[in-house]
């Protein structure tokens, strides 16, 4: 039975509590993998791993940035069947249905927002004979991303690629109860030799984890898809922190 690993800075490393949790096959019931069942303490190293990070990814030119995102979307389309395996055992749904679409449909996020970044433009405004305007867009600096789990590797990704493209360090929480192709994402991540503290993929429970991705000062925005409660929940804890949110 194979235990899975958080990715933080750049390894593949255990919980803190060194705890795992149960990982059922949804056809089965029986249990297939473990994960690790993270806590604050995990959330804070991670966000640690994404502070020695920001600055020099923040700084990285546009085309290196799209070459990382590149070369991971093409990782994705070489380990299309392993994944789309892992995501139909994971989640339950049809392995047709993840080879055609979901697993695809992640390697495109990666692709697109590869390409987007390269056509980042800006805009000027002239105000006659006094001032020009322009707008500048600039990374937030580290963000949360939290995932649900019916689209398990097609929302993550559509929440950490442009991301990344835009030069932000990201903390990501895939769903407890899919997170095997979040766990195959950061091999290939460490396959293309992305920088360390870039991206950061904790696993474990909404309630151990969420409360430090939401709240803590050095996390600038939210991008989270799941139950309206959560949502709710995670509007208050962010308000006091006028944080920028995706809430979906």
């Amino acid at each position: 039975m194979e235990n899975l690993k958080n990715y933080i800075g750049g390894e593949l490393v255990n919980a803190t509590s060194m705890k795992f949790l149960d990982n059922f096959e949804p056809a089965t019931g029986l249990v297939y993998s473990q994960i690790p069942d993270s806590d604050e303490r995990d959330i804070l190293k991670a966000i640690a791993s994404a502070e020695s990070a920001i600055k020099a990814w923040s700084e990285t030119s546009f085309e290196n940035r799209s070459h990382f995102l590149s070369q991971i979307s093409k990782c994705i389309l070489r380990d299309l069947e392993a994944l789309a395996r892992a995501e139909s055992i994971d989640s339950g749904k049809p392995i047709a249905l993840a080879r055609t679409l979901d697993i695809p449909r992640s390697a495109q996020n990666f692709s697109f927002f590869a390409d987007q970044i390269l056509n980042l433009k800006s805009e000027v405004f002239h105000n006659e004979n006094t001032s020009i305007n322009f707008t500048e867009s600039s990374p937030l600096g580290i963000v949360s991303c939290i995932s649900p789990w019916n689209l398990p590797l097609y929302l993550f990704s559509w929440k950490i690629a442009p991301a990344l493209a835009a030069g932000n360090c990201v903390i990501a929480k895939p769903s407890e109860i899919t997170p095997m192709t979040a766990f195959l994402l950061s091999k290939i991540c460490i396959e293309v030799g992305l920088p360390a503290g870039v991206l950061n993929i904790v696993h474990g429970l909404g309630p151990k984890l969420g409360p430090e991705m939401v709240q803590n000062p050095k996390i600038k925005a939210i991008s989270f898809t799941g139950s309206t409660r959560v949502g709710r929940e995670i509007s208050k804890m962010a308000a006091p922190y006028f944080k920028k949110l995706s809430l979906e």
